[in-house]
């Protein structure tokens, strides 16, 4: 049976040294713990949890509250699991997933019996009923997604705002004075969902800068429905030479409305949507858009959660809210609107 010190000892280290690396105990260089973890990965070492419980009082384990909820597209919820999970198990935590309806049930029932060292929250609504306890706690806490209220917890998110200036000013640059713009559906809004709401206020002011006609509009977040509601949204407007998609569904079903219309990018319609460079190859997607980093964001907030567990952030340091600026992706579905081309 391989033990700590084979571990050590493939890689180079004390044992000691190699035990902190493996439980956090103490704080070692982030090169040696992974040259550590990586030496243990490969002789298959797996450290005893209740030795380890009992030695660092810490379980190693990282809480995540998180829900699949009807009114918002599951396979980009994935893509924050996946960024916040792959980053625990790189840092040597594994994860508990607690998705049901009673977020704060859930998380006193972790937190009060000591199953998880931190919690990492998504979802997470501008008056955020979970915030609360997870503030009582006596494990720290991160935030994918801002509340209104940040203090006692750290809190990491792409700048909405911005990236809905940045999607208006984009295509009156190129001289579209009239744009539609996709949001989530309004049941998100009324949940909190105040991601929503930030990027279409700051694409409304931008908008009207620029002298820019834009219509707002809340879309479906499955199939058929949202098909449905994209092409009534162009037989609307029919003077519309722009669309702007802060609606992963409605990113996933516009290849088709277009094919069904004739319509093609950026020569009838130019598309800027918003969502992760991944989301965009799993569906194929040729649209231009606004990177919204899940995996980046999920990195960001385990990677100072595990700081926090590990003693690594002093006492009394404030805890942060950092937001990821928006980088528009060019995939080739903007241009100037036909008819100034002429």
């Amino acid at each position: 049976m391989v033990n700590i010190g084979d571990v050590a000892r493939a890689a180079g280290v004390a044992r000691s040294t190699a035990s902190y690396a493996m439980t956090g105990k103490r704080a070692v260089s982030d090169e040696v713990r992974m040259r550590v973890r990586q030496a243990a990965a490969e002789l298959g070492y797996t450290p005893n949890a209740g030795a380890r419980a009992l030695a660092t009082s810490r379980s190693n384990v990282i809480g995540l509250l998180a829900q699949f909820l009807p009114d918002e597209f599951a396979p980009a919820m994935l893509q924050y699991l996946q960024g916040v999970t792959d980053t625990a198990r790189d840092l040597g935590y594994d994860i508990l997933l607690c998705s049901e309806a009673d977020g704060r049930s859930a998380l006193k029932r972790i937190t009060d019996s000591r199953m998880v060292d931190g919690v990492v929250l998504l979802n997470v609504a501008e008056d955020d009923d979970r915030l609360p306890v997870l503030r009582a706690a006596a494990q720290p806490g991160a935030l994918v997604g801002l509340p209104r209220d940040c203090t006692g917890v750290d809190v990491f998110d792409l700048d909405f705002e911005e990236a809905g200036r940045a999607m208006v000013e984009h295509l009156a640059r190129l001289g579209h004075r009239e744009i539609i713009l996709v949001s989530q559906p309004e049941h998100v809004v009324e949940r909190g969902g105040a991601y929503v709401w930030r990027l279409q206020n700051a694409a409304v002011q931008a908008a009207k800068a620029k002298g820019v006609t834009l219509h707002t509009v809340f879309g479906a977040a499955t199939q058929p429905d949202i098909g449905r509601d994209l092409g009534a949204l162009l037989d609307a407007h029919p003077g519309a030479t722009g669309l702007l998609l802060n609606n992963e569904a409605a990113a996933a079903a516009l290849p088709t409305v277009l094919r069904s219309r004739d319509l093609e990018t950026p020569h009838d319609l130019s598309v800027i949507g918003r969502y992760s460079d991944e989301f965009a190859r799993t569906f194929s997607l040729p649209y231009s858009s606004i990177e919204s980093a899940p995996d980046r964001l999920g990195r960001m907030a385990v990677r100072q959660l595990v700081r926090r567990i590990e003693g690594q952030v002093p006492d009394g340091d404030p805890y942060v809210v950092r937001f990821v600026n928006p980088e528009l992706v060019d995939r080739g579905s903007t241009a100037a609107p036909a008819a100034s081309r002429q």
